[in-house]
């Protein structure tokens, strides 16, 4: 696993704005992860220790509100992610459409799962049809992954999709989203012509 902070929904909120950059800071300093030979056995004491140092810095920063910790299993198995899941851990994120359509068709369904990887467009029907508690898609950078998106929400019968529009901050090349200053046009939209989806916040990318 790889371990790392999601701001809560509400970051687009202007009030939530230091929370956010708490956020980011915190999870370039503290992220943690389970090596690929890691077994169940690790999971626990590995939550454990994430969890503690996120109190630490919400106490220490007197934040009102605590980030939300997003446990990455991508390229771990499912047998890894039930280990967290039995410490009463809930969201999951996946880089790949088809690990995460697998993982979430074998485990329990009250996961909320994250995608947190590029999405190319013609895999967005694959992504929302196959895994019916997908809680957010982080990776929205452009107005045609968003068309394709709700469309792909609105054939089934599920609530409208969080996503988060990506932002790259960092100015890298090798890295999605769109250009700073793009996100408030994307935003707009969606919110006027994607009635399944919902804006719920940015995902911004450092350097590394």
């Amino acid at each position: 696993f790889f371990f790392g902070l999601s701001p809560p929904f509400c970051i687009h909120r202007r009030p939530m704005w230091g929370l956010g950059r708490m956020a980011n800071t915190f999870a370039k300093r503290q992220v943690r992860h389970l090596s690929a030979t890691a077994t169940p056995q690790c999971v626990p004491q590995a939550l454990a220790s994430v969890n503690a140092r996120i109190d630490a810095q919400v106490s220490q920063a007197r934040l009102v509100q605590r980030p939300r910790l997003v446990a990455v299993s991508k390229f771990h198995s499912a047998e890894l992610v039930k280990a967290a899941y039995a410490t009463g851990h809930r969201h999951f994120g996946e880089n790949y459409v088809q690990e995460l359509v697998e993982k979430s068709q074998a485990l329990d369904s009250d996961i909320h799962w994250h995608f947190i990887g590029h999405l190319q467009s013609n895999k967005a029907k694959t992504l929302v049809q196959g895994c019916k508690n997908l809680a957010v898609v982080e990776s929205v950078d452009s107005a045609k992954l968003a068309n394709k998106l709700n469309t792909a929400v609105a054939s089934v019968d599920r609530p409208p999709l969080a996503v988060f529009i990506q932002v790259n901050t960092s100015g890298e090349a090798s890295k999605s989203g769109v250009e700073p200053g793009e996100e408030v046009a994307l935003a707009q939209h969606i919110e006027g012509n994607c009635k399944a989806l919902k804006v719920k916040g940015l995902m911004t990318t450092g350097r590394g």
